[in-house]
């Protein structure tokens, strides 16, 4: 990852209101109201939440889109709601409506967009990357999601950006266009630019992000690398489970303790989870081979991203202390 004194993009405290609304007898309505983060150069920096927790409101705000209400933002080095033409020409943007006008055939679309850069990337280079040439006689507005998301992708790249910012990138792709996607995202990042994702989808996440900010109703709710929020997140549970296939209808109760729960998810499919000790390991060893069984398979995780996301966002991490849904309880900063 490249070093560097000062972060591509800074957000620190923002804010933003919505309104007035009838709904709130004229009042604002507050759509995020603490969200804090740092985007460095080589490195790809998820926005992680559920649909309408804030990402997309705190991205636009980052690249100028919306003005914020409250909070800093620095955008290599500028604040982006004051954005000359400078600023904006060494900035990407994929939004996740597209924002492609429909009735633009795609090549023709980014050679128009290739010409307002003084020095644009190939577009012919791009079109083949990305696989637009084989829709590249159809209207837009006649493109299924997957193909937008390609040509908004390929729009958001021509004036070779230094920091990109990227909404929902997987969004309607298909499984074969995703890893194109993917490989390119990856690609970008080892070229030094500073990428910036939004996504309610974990995979994504997990699979490309090197630093993950997860946001909860308008806030910064948790922060670190993935391996990071794993780890810690499974400390703070002391929770993990135990899979195995085998014969149905089994007696798990000399498996079973206090703090461990057995159970058959599905007629031959078993769980141990809960505070697992290498004793149990021992005990389960044992239990098989008294009783002549073969599991056909067993599996031993730790939590998962989706299980950080789902203990964070429905507020179940804190089973002993709320305290454990902050980042400061995650061991991060």
């Amino acid at each position: 990852m490249t070093k560097t004194l000062s972060p591509a993009l800074e957000i620190s405290g923002l804010i933003k209101d919505v309104g007035p609304l009838p709904a709130l007898d004229g009042r604002m309505k507050r759509i995020v109201s603490n969200i804090s983060l740092k985007a460095h150069f080589g490195a790809v920096t998820a926005l992680l939440g559920a649909n309408g927790a804030g990402k997309t409101t705190t991205i636009e705000c980052a690249q100028g889109l919306q003005t914020r209400t409250g909070g800093s933002i620095s955008l290599l080095g500028h604040d982006p709601q004051n954005a000359d033409a400078g600023l904006r020409s060494r900035v990407g943007v994929m939004l996740q409506d597209g924002g492609l006008p429909p009735a633009a055939r795609p090549v023709a679309l980014l050679r128009h967009v290739a010409s307002l850069y003084a020095n644009p990337l190939g577009v012919d280079a791009l079109v083949e990357r990305l696989g637009i040439g084989e829709f590249s006689d159809t209207n837009i507005r006649r493109l299924s999601g997957g193909q937008k998301q390609r040509v908004a992708l390929a729009a958001s790249l021509l004036g070779n950006p230094e920091v990109l910012f990227l909404d929902e990138p997987s969004a309607g792709l298909d499984p074969q266009s995703r890893l194109m996607v993917f490989e390119l995202i990856r690609e970008l990042r080892d070229s030094g630019k500073a990428i910036v994702l939004t996504t309610h989808l974990l995979d994504d996440a997990q699979r490309l992000a090197d630093y993950v900010y997860i946001v909860d109703k308008g806030e910064s709710v948790a922060q670190g690398t993935v391996p990071e929020l794993l780890e810690q997140s499974t400390a703070a549970l002391n929770r993990r489970v135990m899979t195995f296939e085998a014969a149905p209808r089994l007696d798990l109760s000399p498996l079973a303790r206090t703090g461990l729960s057995c159970t058959e998810t599905r007629p031959g499919s078993y769980a141990l989870s809960g505070k697992l000790e290498p004793a149990d390991l021992g005990r389960f060893g044992g239990w098989c081979a008294e009783h002549a069984i073969m599991p056909t398979s067993v599996h031993l995780a730790s939590q998962s991203l989706e299980d950080v996301f789902l203990a964070i966002s429905r507020g179940e991490q804190a089973a002993n202390t709320e305290a454990t849904t902050k980042p400061e309880a995650l061991g991060i900063s």
